[in-house]
């Protein structure tokens, strides 16, 4: 049976609900799961050959034990047997923000070489990217091992990688699929909020203004507590939100993984009549989170089996924030 075979960058919460998935889903029968087969790619296909991070606590740890380490606080809702995929040492850089230097006991000593080098040996077919954040210089170096080790790369993260002409030539001359940048939720906040948007623009309102208001207690928030970090966070999700809105988020340690996402819309109606939309999401984040993921891994391999490679414009579209 041809598979395919997934690297993880960053053993966090999104890794650990994207495992947790590919074992609950197996049989393609549970309810939650938008494509049991995508791309010609049944979930029963995919499969985890390499992980990385830089957290001590994980490494050498196998993926199956990693996933619950801490400060991971994702919901359980699956067992994962032993996989047999040691999590190695990944490259630092600026993968670990100020906020996050508490909870993580960083390490990174591997090269881009070594890297792609592990990708190759382990015959990983798809790079996912899960890095925190604000790793633009973490993000650009798993490229660039991608790009040597001859495999796709998904951008899950606000790095610019699909929006770079840069990046962009380099993946198409090299023949593989590029994939990004920053995974929308299945349903959530930047889901609800565009088509929000596009439901009052479509109706004749005139929109003025509002926000978005974010507040979670997981690894990602610890993140944008750095103000350098969530303004690229701003920038991807202010895309398409409607004219002058406002992004902000607030770590809040009691709720874990779960986010409460606070939306509001301003704008004239008919006649210049003032208009207020207010709406609140309250969602596990990693998981909601998960079923994107598992989708653009099916995409970029079915691309790499046709020899298509470059932005996939299409998948970016459908399952990223921003390209």
């Amino acid at each position: 049976m041809t598979t395919v075979n997934v690297g993880l960058v960053g053993v966090g919460n999104c890794a650990s609900s994207l495992v947790q998935g590919v074992e609950y889903y197996r049989d393609g029968d549970a309810p939650g799961l938008s494509h049991p087969v995508c791309a010609g790619y049944a979930v029963s296909q995919v499969r985890f050959t390499a992980a990385f991070d830089v957290n001590a606590a994980k490494l050498g740890r196998d993926l199956s034990e990693a996933i619950w380490t801490p400060p991971n606080n994702a919901r359980r809702f699956a067992g994962v047997p032993h996989l047999g995929v040691p999590v190695a040492d990944g490259v630092l850089a600026d993968g670990v923000g100020p906020g996050s230097a508490g909870p993580v006991d960083p390490r990174g000593a591997a090269t881009p070489a070594a890297i792609a080098a592990h990708l190759a040996a382990t015959g990983t077919h798809v790079v996912l990217n899960f890095l925190p954040t604000g790793a633009q210089r973490a993000a650009e170096l798993y490229a660039e091992a991608a790009l040597e080790a001859g495999c796709a790369f998904v951008n899950c993260m606000p790095a610019l990688i699909a929006r770079s002409p840069e990046w962009r030539s380099r993946f198409a001359a090299a023949g593989l699929p590029l994939i990004g940048d920053d995974l929308k939720s299945t349903f959530g906040a930047t889901l609800l909020h565009r088509a929000l948007v596009d439901a009052l623009a479509g109706s004749g309102v005139r929109l003025s203004g509002g926000h978005q208001l974010l507040g979670g207690g997981n690894m990602d928030f610890v993140n944008l507590t750095d103000g350098d970090r969530l303004a690229s966070k701003r920038a991807t999700k202010s895309a398409g939100a409607g004219a002058a809105t406002h992004v902000g988020a607030q770590y809040v340690p009691f709720l874990e993984d779960r986010k409460v996402a606070y939306i509001r819309l301003d704008g004239e109606g008919f006649g210049g009549s003032p208009l207020e939309v207010e709406l609140r999401l309250v969602v596990e984040d990693s998981p909601s989170a998960a079923g994107n993921a598992l989708d653009a891994v099916r995409y970029a391999k079915a691309a790499l089996d046709q020899g298509v490679g470059g932005l996939l414009r299409e998948p970016s579209a459908t399952l990223m924030k921003a390209v």
